[in-house]
């Protein structure tokens, strides 16, 4: 490709001084997709692993099919055979490939138990089928097998008319199931259809991503020790039951994201893919280089073509088979460098384009993001990226990685800084904006205050920060209490600040939108393996004599606000800040947004306006309805009043924030 087809190095004129590592990065994408397709014609016709690999009924029988290039000999076993270990061999077909033809289309019942014998020339043991689209775990022995779905009826799709919306802003939900019910248990599928898509609706999230739905044996690892990945995890429910919820939610306007770990893989060797036929080298890299060191998980070689075919493959099901929107790739950083980013600051270009980025990695990233776009254009591709690459969020064509949006991950961390270290009096407004506004030119962000990293064990929410202990005793409505007041407050002002200028979308944790008051902490061995910090309370939000309803409605409010306005469509325009008084004032579009930040002083003074009409408030975070203590709507901003020009008084109370419309 030529450097003059490369978009990125306009939007970037920073980048011409890497024009030929540009180049080289698309060039590779180009040999590399060209060396994979051979005879294929498209991505998404070599991303056909799971349509051959893996169980496949035929009219005349069953046909399996399995990869284990290290394998001297391959047997199915399972209740079909009564687990005879030599009864069912796979014939050899070659590179690796071998199998098996069951006649009969009962040879292998649905629900039936199942798994693969192998023989090496040293050893021999059981694994897990590769493309098992089931695995569940005995209660008994707690050891995982490989389940025959195949059930009578196939699920109905009803959602042909749905859609994701590129051109709306997404605002995403971000969720767990088997935290999202009340009572102290794993949730299901079935109880978050019932429960919780209704009420994602109705607060206005327009997109959910769910977290852990590939299969995972260690529930305490929030989904990122995948150990089958075309399996979804069976504590939940059903392929029926999550075919189900998908469907709902399209029917409710809502797209589905995929939260998608293909950075590393669960090192599980009995239950996952970690040495499936006796080598460390099948899907990972060999010896030490194939060990994560911060994780304790495996990392994929994502040279081999092998195992591009393997993760590409799953792309496309989940995609094909579930109807899912989209992904939010996990540790996306880690797939990028040779040091999984660990330890270094990116502060200079020059880290993005040295011996220490991954160009094998680079490359599968921009296969994934083709191949999915392919399969459905219209689809959501985020990558969490905590070292800033450029051309992230850039097309592929253009010098890109192919992504739609980045997460804004520097933002989180700010807002714990402060809310740690400073006083309210030294909050820095010019580091804010500068953080809730800087991008890489010409690409897109999902901005969030919190995400499911701050609500976990040994992090703190927002509202935590805040409130502290104070929030077991004082969330109530009789209650006066200072560190209460100042929590409400602010928590409103951040997410406001947060959902109106920190990106082009917008995305909140469970619960986290009405200040939920606990941890996240999985039932492990140190808790004795309890579940009562691993749900979500909702009844506390509906509960009118405790407070938390107030964030939730404010929440509900602001993203009703955000959509109908299409509101991040526009950009952030700064108009005033005054750091001794805590004001900042800034406009998106026709609309003007005016935060007092200070803890103890009222503003009332000089402003600018770009519009010189005037204008009357629309969103106020004190206002009664958000259990603040505004009776009244702020006053209208009259541009005409008091001084010539563009320039009006304002008053704003304390720590407080208000959204003005053009007057009419």
């Amino acid at each position: 490709m030529s450097s003059d087809n490369l978009e990125i190095l306009n939007i970037d004129p920073y980048l011409e001084r890497y024009k030929s590592a540009i180049e080289w990065r698309n060039n590779r994408f180009n040999m590399k997709k060209k060396a994979l397709l051979k005879n294929k014609k498209s991505l998404s016709d070599f991303a056909d692993g799971y349509l051959y690999f893996g169980f496949h009924q035929k009219a005349e029988g069953w046909v399996y099919r399995e990869w284990a290039p290290n394998a001297k000999s391959v047997f199915l076993i399972g209740d079909f055979n009564g687990w005879d270990r030599d009864a069912t061999p796979l014939k050899p077909l070659g590179s690796g490939r071998w199998e098996v033809f069951l006649p009969g289309k009962k040879a292998l019942p649905h629900g039936s138990r199942v798994k693969v014998h192998i023989k090496t020339k040293d050893q021999s043991f059981d694994r897990v089928p590769l493309y098992c689209k089931r695995v569940i775990q005995d209660k008994n022995t707690f050891a995982f097998d490989g389940q025959i779905w195949n059930p009578e009826q196939p699920y109905k799709w009803h959602d042909k008319a749905f859609h994701p919306d590129q051109s709306v802003p997404p605002l995403i939900y971000e969720a767990h199931i088997g935290i999202a019910g009340e009572s102290p248990e794993v949730s299901t599928f079935k109880e978050f259809t019932q429960n919780t898509l209704p009420h994602i609706a109705g607060l206005g999230y327009n997109a959910v991503q769910l977290m852990a739905i590939m299969e995972h044996p260690y529930y305490a690892s929030f989904g990122y020790q995948v150990s089958n990945f075309f399996a979804v995890s069976s504590r939940f429910g059903t392929p029926e039951d999550l075919k189900a919820l998908i469907d709902t939610a399209h029917h409710l306007g809502i797209a589905v994201i995929l939260d998608l770990v293909h950075s590393h893989a669960s090192r599980n060797v009995l239950d996952g893919i970690g040495e499936f036929d006796g080598t460390d080298y099948q899907f990972f890299h060999a010896g030490p280089e194939g060990d994560h060191p911060a994780w304790g998980s495996k990392v994929f070689n994502y040279d081999k073509p092998e195992v591009l075919h393997f993760l590409l493959s799953n792309i496309k099901f989940w995609l094909d088979e579930y109807h899912f929107d989209g992904f939010r790739f996990d540790g996306v950083t880690s797939i990028l460098y040779h040091n999984h980013g660990l330890g270094v600051n990116f502060n200079s270009y020059d880290q993005y384009f040295s011996s220490n980025t991954d160009m094998s990695g680079l490359t599968y990233l921009q296969m994934a993001s083709a191949l999915a776009k392919e399969i459905k254009p219209d689809c959501f591709l985020i990558a969490e990226d905590m070292s800033g690459l450029p051309g992230m969020a850039l097309p592929v064509s253009q010098g890109g990685l192919g992504f739609d949006y980045r997460l804004g991950m520097g933002l989180p961390d700010f807002w714990i800084h402060t809310l740690r270290d400073l006083r309210d009096e030294d909050w820095d407004l010019n580091a804010l904006w500068h953080e809730l506004t800087q991008r890489r030119p010409g690409e897109k962000v999902i901005g969030y205050a919190e995400s499911h990293d701050q609500a976990i064990v040994g992090d703190k929410t927002i509202m935590f920060w805040l409130a502290d202990q104070d929030m077991y005793s004082d969330m109530n409505v009789f209650n006066q209490n200072p560190v209460i007041e100042r929590a409400l407050a602010l928590h409103k002002m951040i997410r406001l600040i947060t959902c109106t200028c920190a990106g082009e979308g917008y995305m909140n944790f469970m619960g986290n939108e009405f200040g939920h008051p606990e941890w996240i902490d999985f039932p492990r061995e140190e808790n004795g393996w309890s579940y009562q910090y691993a749900r979500r309370q909702w009844h506390l939000a509906e509960d009118t004599n405790l407070r938390y309803r107030y964030l939730q409605d404010f929440d509900r409010a602001m993203i009703h606000f955000v959509k109908e306005t299409k509101l991040l469509e526009y950009p952030s325009e700064l108009l005033l800040i005054d750091t001794w008084a805590k004001l900042l004032l800034y406009s998106k579009g026709p609309y003007l947004f005016a935060f007092n930040f200070h803890p103890t002083k009222d503003f009332n003074g000089f402003i600018p306006l770009p519009d010189s009409n005037g204008y009357q408030p629309l969103l106020n975070t004190e206002s009664r309805d958000f259990g603040g203590w505004m009776d009244t709507e702020p006053d209208l901003i009259d541009a005409k009043a008091n001084c010539p020009g563009r320039l009006t008084t304002l008053y704003i109370p304390k720590r407080s924030a208000a959204v003005y419309a053009p007057a009419r």
